[in-house]
């Protein structure tokens, strides 16, 4: 059963343009969620590696992590600039 899931809209529109891309290299349409899958699963993959996951701990330890309020005030403010498409040679 689908869950609805509130972003804030750069982070909408980044995972859009993701989707976007996911799609000119499949070659085939890929939805929101589906991109949210591909990138869960790179995720755990990378973070299979323990140098990657150590150097991943690491960073998150030492940053400045936001609260998920101020994160979600803080990117509905930032402006975004949207990204420039990447035109590919089809073979």
């Amino acid at each position: 059963m689908p869950t609805i899931v509130k972003l804030p809209d750069s982070v909408y529109q980044d995972l859009a343009s993701i989707a976007e891309e996911l799609t000119d290299m499949a070659r085939k349409p890929v939805s929101l969620s589906m991109a949210v899958y591909l990138l869960t699963a790179v995720y755990r993959a990378h973070l299979n590696d323990p140098c990657a996951r150590d150097a991943f701990r690491q960073k998150m330890a030492n940053s400045d992590i936001m609260s998920p309020e101020e994160f979600e005030k803080t990117w509905d403010l930032t402006p975004t600039k949207k990204p420039e498409k990447v035109k590919r040679k089809k073979n």
